[in-house]
């Protein structure tokens, strides 16, 4: 029902950047938020950043300062500016679609920063 395309992800020296990219289509009708998460080898899946309908943003206090999110809701899209990368930043980064009050995932994308 809904579709996404993630894009953005690779392989990034440590205090690098990388900028993530989440565009969905399909069936989208309430937009109540829309998030990334990532999962580390070994790790559970955790939230990074969220950013609901009125542009309130959140983010885990590992990123805090580091990363940003943003969204453009006219394309169904939103990004995840990520600076200073360190090497714990390496994951699957996932972007989520909470639309009308069921939760969407992303494909993921690797993102490997090496020290």
């Amino acid at each position: 029902q809904v579709q996404f395309v993630e894009s953005g992800g690779g392989l990034v020296q440590a205090r690098g950047s990388l900028r993530l990219s989440c565009v969905a289509s399909g069936r989208i009708s309430v937009i109540n938020y829309m998030s990334w998460h990532r999962q580390a080898p070994g790790k559970q899946r955790e939230l990074v950043a969220v950013i609901n309908a009125g542009d309130i943003t959140n983010y885990v206090d590992s990123v805090e300062g580091r990363f940003s999110i943003s969204r453009d809701s006219a394309k169904f899209a939103w990004y995840l500016q990520m600076n200073s990368l360190k090497s714990e930043d390496t994951a699957v980064y996932y972007c989520q679609l909470m639309n009308g009050g069921t939760r969407y995932w992303g494909q993921g994308t690797q993102v490997t920063v090496s020290s």
